[in-house]
């Protein structure tokens, strides 16, 4: 049924590299795993393994009541990385970049704390393309040598053929969809992949449920 009513995004199958800053101490996910009403993460993104001049994304992901909100500028890799780093900026202003500005002066010391990896296959509603599902698989996770260009390795988070799969709608999920989910017994489970790979860290509670 998901092959007939959807078709492949302009990513396709790609790895999603991320890096993920907080406060020394881990503030903003120690935080976000209280569940508060908002909650709020920074991380850089890429996909694939850059090079200094690759295209990466500076995002603030928001969430208020259940909602989710991304806010994101695109940059090279190195531009990126020095600026969220306080190396030097080299990032073109705008309204995001205020929004940036805004976090990393509330959290003063915000550093790059962990790496998040995994392998993405995408699609949208061919009807709608306001709907997209992803299944993330073969997620890792490190908490040193935190430079993308490193390569992507580190501890696996979840058993080996395991995926997360997500449903992002600005609506109604469709009702094929609706139906699908349905005859295969599948159903919400919030999910944070930083917050459980802290959780695996520091030797707590593995998976949220």
């Amino acid at each position: 049924m998901l092959t007939f009513n959807t078709v492949a995004d302009k990513h396709g199958e790609s790895d999603i590299c991320n890096i993920y800053f907080d406060t020394p101490d881990f503030r903003i996910i120690r935080k976000s795993i209280e569940k508060p009403v908002y909650k709020e993460k920074l991380r850089l993104r890429c996909y694939g393994v850059p090079q200094n001049d690759s295209k990466c994304f500076l995002e603030i992901k928001k969430k208020y009541k259940g909602i989710v909100y991304k806010r994101r500028i695109c940059a090279e890799y190195e531009d990126g990385y020095n600026y969220l780093n306080n190396i030097c900026d080299n990032v073109p202003d705008s309204q995001i970049k205020n929004e940036i500005e805004y976090f990393k002066r509330f959290y003063e010391e915000q550093i790059a704390k962990a790496n998040i990896f995994y392998h993405r296959i995408a699609f949208y509603d061919k009807d709608d393309i306001n709907i997209r599902i992803t299944f993330d698989t073969d997620i890792k996770y490190r908490f040193y040598e935190l430079d993308l260009k490193n390569g992507i390795y580190g501890k696996a988070l979840l058993p080996e053929n395991t995926y997360i799969m997500e449903i992002k709608t600005l609506g109604a999920i469709p009702l094929w969809l609706t139906k699908m989910l349905d005859e295969l017994k599948i159903y919400p489970t919030p999910f944070s992949k930083y917050g459980n790979s802290y959780k695996q860290f520091i030797g707590g509670i593995n998976y949220d449920r």
